[in-house]
C-alpha cells in the first residue's frame, strides 16, 4: 500500500511525447496515453562501449570514467587513461593527484600539444599510441590491456572516456536543445529550452551522480509546483 494515493507506478516504456492545448500527451509501447501539464525529462542516457573485448565485463567496476566518482577506491594503483587529446590531459591532471603511476593509451595519434607533453612527462607520465584490442581481468577486476600487437601491459585501473547518447529520444522529439556533449540544455531551476519541459539527472548534467539526480529531481518537483501555483493562483 502506497503512503500517497496521488501516486500511481504504471508498468510501461514512454515512447513519444507531444504538445497538447493544455500541456502535454505522453504515449507509451503499448499505445497508452498520459496528459499533463508539466513534463519532466528523467531519461538519463547510455554509454556507447568500445569494440574492446572485455571492456564491457569490467565498465564500472575496474573500468571506470570518474575520478569523482571512482577515484577513492583506485587510488595508488596502476593507473591507464584511454582518452586522447584534452579528454586524456583533463583526466591525467586529476587522476595525478590519486596515484603517481599513470599511462595514457591513445589508441592512435595521442592529439596533445608540446606543452602538455612536457606537463606530462613532469609528472613522469607516459603516452601509449598503440591501439587498444582487449583487456584481460577476472571478474571485472583488470589484470591486463592488451594491445593490437599483441603486447600485455598489467594494470590494476583503467579511467576511459566514452560517448554516450540520451537513453530517450522524447527530449529531441519535444524540441529540446543540447549542449556540444549531448546533454539537455537547462536553467538553474531545470527547465529546458521547451516551455513546460523540465530536465534531472544525468541526462542534463556533466555530474554523474546519485547525490546530483536527487538534488536536480527535488529542486524540478519545487519548481514545477511553483510554476503550477503561479498559473492557478
Amino acid at each position: 500500500m502506497l503512503a500517497y494515493n496521488t501516486v500511481r507506478f504504471m508498468n510501461g516504456t514512454a515512447v513519444n511525447a507531444t504538445k497538447s492545448e493544455n500541456g502535454f500527451v505522453v504515449t507509451t509501447n503499448e499505445g497508452q496515453q498520459f496528459e499533463s501539464k508539466k513534463l519532466v525529462l528523467a531519461t538519463g542516457i547510455k554509454d556507447t562501449m568500445p569494440a574492446i573485448k572485455g571492456f564491457e565485463q569490467c565498465w564500472g567496476i575496474s573500468v571506470v570514467h570518474c575520478p569523482y566518482c571512482h577515484g577513492y577506491e583506485l587510488r595508488d594503483k596502476k593507473t591507464a587513461i584511454m582518452a586522447k587529446g584534452e579528454r586524456a590531459f583533463h583526466l591525467a591532471s586529476l587522476v595525478n593527484n590519486l596515484t603517481n603511476n599513470i599511462t595514457i593509451l591513445s589508441s592512435g595519434k595521442h592529439e596533445l600539444n608540446d606543452e602538455q607533453i612536457a606537463r606530462l612527462l613532469r609528472h613522469n607520465i607516459q603516452i601509449i599510441e598503440t591501439d587498444v584490442a582487449a583487456i584481460d581481468h577476472n571478474d571485472g577486476q583488470v589484470t591486463r590491456v592488451v594491445f593490437a600487437d599483441q603486447t600485455r601491459i598489467a594494470f590494476d585501473a583503467v579511467y576511459a572516456a566514452v560517448p554516450f547518447s540520451q537513453h530517450s529520444e522524447i527530449p529531441a522529439k519535444l524540441g529540446c536543445a543540447f549542449t556540444e556533449q549531448g546533454h539537455i540544455i537547462v536553467d538553474a531551476s531545470c527547465r529546458t529550452t521547451v516551455g513546460g519541459v523540465f530536465a534531472c539527472g544525468d541526462n542534463s548534467a556533466m555530474m554523474r551522480s546519485v547525490a546530483n539526480a536527487v538534488y536536480t529531481g527535488n529542486l524540478t518537483g519545487a519548481m514545477i509546483n511553483k510554476e503550477l501555483t503561479d498559473e492557478q493562483f
